[in-house]
């Protein structure tokens, strides 16, 4: 056994462990600010922060993807497992008209310089173009890619990739009527008030120099499917709760890499439909959740305290690089919002709806 493949079988877990737990220090009074000033300053001046889309004066069939991390290819880069469902994805949603909001970190600018980013992924950007031409595509920045908003050649590197001038947004605005009320759709990346994220060059630089060599000596991607650790859910709580305080506001994040869908982890969901399935006195449901419930804990065992009183008000895209190539995504679609997975089935890359509800539920 080489030295190289020891350190991987005895440091995985550990190392893993570790970047979970230092990843993020998200503060609630922080993250809460932050979203309160971003979103007046959206509301009140929309144009340069963010753009603001009336569905009931344009509709549109959107779909959200968040946190790709396009990086070089090799071992430390999280997208390339998740690239062929990315640009099968691109494909269906281009040729189905939908507009494409990428929600921050798309390009991961800790770990490489940017010219070795467009180097290595031209196919999807080739693809993302196609939604440009259409006037269909939407960036927004996240920490990870926060270049985009804070380099003086960013627009111009823009250009050279898409061949024309793409705006950067820190947030979109969603306005919708669902016959009962009016509702904004408050989308952006979500590192806001994350002390690890939200300008911290030290964690730039950590990403850089430390994790990075070590990740690929590792061939270590800690963005498991179903992966929900204590400081993820905190952030995700957090944003939950902001959004909760707010008058008729759905907030859609990216961030953490946890798909939450009404303001539920997969989970929590599974057990909210396993009482339904006991009140209903549904032997078969009853034996299928009870199954997945086991299968689920295994890796993914944190319960919110209160998930039956979850109001549907957070939603979280997940990301777009799972170490299985799985990407998690939200369509919002005449009415109804889905979250959807994209996942191999031997050789061909298919979309399954996990979830999904009519927007007019909400809020």
């Amino acid at each position: 056994m080489s030295l190289r493949t020891f350190l991987q079988r005895i440091l995985k877990k550990p190392v893993a462990r570790l970047a979970n737990r230092f990843s993020s220090r998200p503060n609630r009074e922080r993250v809460h600010d932050a979203l309160t000033k971003l979103y007046k300053q959206i509301r009140e001046k929309p144009g340069k922060k963010g753009v603001v889309i009336d569905l009931d004066v344009s509709p549109q069939k959107i779909i959200i993807f968040s946190d790709l991390h396009k990086g070089n290819k090799k071992r430390s880069d999280d997208f390339a497992p998740a690239e062929q469902n990315y640009i099968a994805a691109l494909n269906y949603y281009n040729q189905q008209n939908y507009t494409l909001i990428v929600l921050g970190d798309s390009e991961e600018l800790w770990k490489f310089n940017l010219f070795t980013v467009k180097k290595h992924n031209h196919a999807s950007f080739e693809l993302e173009k196609y939604f440009l031409q259409r006037k269909a595509l939407i960036k927004v920045f996240g920490n990870h890619d926060v270049f985009w908003n804070n380099d003086p050649f960013a627009a111009l590197q823009l250009i050279s990739i898409y061949g024309e001038p793409v705006h950067m947004y820190e947030a979109v605005l969603l306005k919708y009527n669902t016959g009962q009320k009016p509702i904004d759709i408050f989308l952006t990346h979500g590192h806001q008030g994350d002390g690890q994220s939200d300008g911290n060059k030290f964690s730039a630089w950590f990403v850089a120099k430390i994790w990075a060599p070590l990740q690929s000596y590792l061939d270590l991607n800690i963005n498991t499917p179903a992966f929900n650790d204590i400081l993820k859910t905190e952030h995700n709580q957090f944003m939950y709760e902001w959004s909760l305080h707010q008058q008729d506001l759905v907030l859609i994040t990216g961030h953490t890499h946890q798909p939450v869908f009404e303001s539920m982890t997969h989970l929590e969901r599974l057990y909210k439909q396993l009482l339904v399935a006991r009140q209903n006195n549904n032997s078969k449901a009853i034996t299928d959740l009870q199954k997945e419930i086991a299968f689920r804990r295994q890796e993914y065992d944190h319960v919110s305290e209160d998930y039956l009183r979850l109001k549907p008000t957070y939603f979280n895209s997940g990301c777009c690089c799972f170490n299985d190539g799985d990407i998690t995504g939200i369509e919002i679609e005449e009415g109804e919002i889905r979250l959807i997975k994209w996942k191999m089935d031997n050789t061909i890359s298919k979309r399954t709806i996990l979830e999904y509800t009519a927007l007019k539920n909400l809020c």
